[in-house]
């Protein structure tokens, strides 16, 4: 595997929903992720007074070989396809350094 033959899958979800992301995504063959927290843009107004809502943002480094069928596995357990579950995508990656693999 070179350094340039890996994917970065991101996943935001609502707070809390994170774990959920990354077992699934260990069950269907990723190694391992990163969480971060953020903050949605899109406001809510409940009773006049305006919620912005929190979200966790998961980071997947995987095998682009791999990287369709953890998607896919990501949207399927996770219920992506349903309104206001999250989003998912993957972003090709030209170069990937600092990874602890043998070339």
């Amino acid at each position: 595997m070179g350094l340039s033959d890996y994917k970065l899958i991101v996943t935001i979800v609502n707070k809390g929903k994170a774990e959920k992301v990354v077992d699934v995504s260990h069950r269907a063959g990723a190694e391992g992720g990163t969480i971060l927290y953020g903050r949605g843009t899109a406001v809510r107004l409940l009773l006049g007074v305006s919620i912005e809502p929190e979200k966790d943002i998961v980071l997947t480094l995987i095998e682009k070989d791999k990287a369709q069928a953890v998607l896919d596995a990501i949207v399927k357990k996770v219920d992506l396809n349903e309104p206001n579950k999250g989003i998912a995508f993957i972003i090709p990656l030209d170069q990937v350094v600092g990874l602890n693999q043998d070339y």
